[in-house]
């Protein structure tokens, strides 16, 4: 049904289950879903499973989005019983959120493929320099602003987290931290703005995606079951026993590393996970 020789496929499987790992260590560990490590590798998965590019990278944000509920819950529990997170924030960024996760996956219906690389480059850059080469001054303030410009905040990072592809982590923790919360709030945080982007999210690409099966008939990975929409319950089955696993890992080393060398290494991150989508735009 895939074309893929079985040894291929055994790697594959391998690999998948590997990066679900990954993927949950890193929920847990930045408070984010594990999107910008799922995305370029389900890309990998779907070029093995011939889906074609025009549809290629709205299938790996949709199903990203699918993985990270698992992961984000998982995540978000753990950060909870450590009672590191800002619960008033997060309940003001509920309906905002939600309405752009909503409007975000009507856009990806229409949008092309490099619209999602484009825009995961700029957030996800403009994050690692201020994490990396931020100084103490580079904030905005110490409360933050009105209820109405934190709603706004929140629709925003709906929309954007949804056409990248993430659980919105670093959005959320880019906002907290230019008003000086603390790097470990911002991240617990971030792992219930997780929660509230992915399940829409998904949903929603499931609907952004329901007439790809019709358009593409020859192309079994794009068919039900294997895949809802642009979302492919292959790569989110191989996914999800491996990350929910990781996520308490991940959560567990956020609490036992310092503000600074948090800051650092989720930087680090942001920075290769955006030199990989660059190469992939020009080359």
């Amino acid at each position: 049904m895939t074309g893929i020789d079985t040894y291929e496929l055994v790697w594959l499987v391998i690999g998948l289950l590997v990066a679900g790992g990954i993927t949950g260590m890193l929920a847990g560990l930045f408070g984010v879903g594990g999107g910008t490590v799922a995305v370029p590798i389900l890309y990998e998965l779907f070029r093995y499973l011939g889906v074609p590019e025009d549809v290629r990278m709205q299938l790996c944000i949709g199903t990203s989005l699918a993985i990270i509920v698992p992961t984000s819950i998982r995540s978000f529990y753990s950060h909870r019983s450590k009672g590191a997170i800002d619960l008033a924030l997060l309940q003001s960024w509920a309906i905002p959120i939600i309405i752009g996760v909503v409007l975000g996956a009507m856009i990806a219906r229409f949008a092309p493929a490099e619209l999602f690389k484009i825009i995961f480059v700029v957030v996800a850059g403009f994050t690692a320099i201020r994490l990396l080469f931020g100084k103490e001054n580079w904030h905005l303030g110490e409360v933050y602003p009105n209820k109405i410009i934190v709603k706004l905040v929140g629709g925003v990072i709906g929309v954007l987290a949804s056409l990248m592809g993430i659980g919105g982590g670093q959005l959320s923790t880019l906002f907290m931290t230019f008003y000086k919360r603390p790097i470990h709030e911002a991240v617990a945080t971030s792992s219930g703005v997780g929660v509230l982007i992915s399940i829409p999210g998904a949903l929603g690409y499931i609907y952004a995606g329901w007439p790809t099966a019709a358009l593409y008939p020859d192309v079994a990975a794009l068919q039900p079951p294997m895949t809802l929409g642009y979302v492919s319950l292959v790569g989110f089955l191989l996914f999800i026993p491996t990350s929910i696993y990781m996520a308490p890992v991940g959560a567990k080393l956020a609490h036992s590393l310092s503000r600074r060398k948090l800051e650092m290494a989720f930087g680090l991150f942001l920075s290769a996970i955006c030199l990989r989508f660059l190469y992939s735009i020009f080359f």
